[in-house]
């Protein structure tokens, strides 16, 4: 008996130490859940220039939550692939990617992917495509593969893609398990998101100077 109130603060310190490390200590891992929508298409019916469009939630797995420094996708067909590595998030205030504090709650928002300023167009031509997303955290230097999902283009929808201001949407079917594509004429109402992004800034210039 005179070693129990010993064994029950051992155990004490031991239950105070393992909750000290789960919610203050422990570097939690980036992860993201599966997209609702993704979008392939021009950007901002500016002929030319190609565009991935997607959402989703991300989300650390600790309480500390995590730094994210840069997201980028990959766009494979056989043996082509492509990195959008302009990144560009939000609903309805964008924001230039340049790092973003996921919390364990998480952050559900669209992310816009342009292609690199030296490349202007990637035809989305029919086939197989596996869309990877990739994020770097700060502090760690590898970069982590958040999600790899599998895309058809059939001929059908590639012949229309091949018409101006044409893109293609999948949208997630919980019943069915796989994105149903739905082709779009009309992808140029929705702003380049760029040039949302320069408009909002001048706005908030002027705002300002007022």
């Amino acid at each position: 008996m005179e070693y129990a109130p010993f064994a029950i603060s051992v155990l004490a310190l031991v239950v105070s130490g393992a909750t000290l490390w789960l919610s203050h200590l422990r570097k939690g891992k980036l992860k993201m859940t599966k997209p609702t929508v993704i979008f392939f298409g021009p950007d901002g019916g500016e002929r030319g220039i190609s565009k991935l469009f997607l959402r989703t939630l991300l989300y650390s797995t600790a309480k500390r939550g995590v730094v994210l420094e840069h997201l980028y996708v990959r766009l494979r067909r056989g043996e082509t692939q492509q990195n959008f590595n302009i990144w560009v998030y939000g609903d309805k205030d964008l924001a230039r990617g340049s790092g973003l504090f996921i919390g364990q709650e998480g952050v559900a928002t669209n992310h816009h992917f342009l292609l690199p300023s030296d490349i202007g167009n990637f035809e989305f031509v029919a086939g197989d495509y596996r869309l990877e997303v990739f994020g770097k955290t700060v502090a760690q230097d590898r970069i982590h593969l958040l999600s790899m999902i599998n895309l058809v283009i059939s001929p059908e929808e590639a012949s229309k893609l091949r018409k101006p201001d044409h893109g293609v949407y999948f949208d997630w079917g919980p019943d069915a398990g796989r994105y149903q594509t739905k082709i779009d004429g009309k992808p140029s109402s929705a702003m380049d998101p760029l040039k949302k992004l320069e408009i909002l800034q001048k706005g908030a210039a002027v705002e300002e100077a007022k």
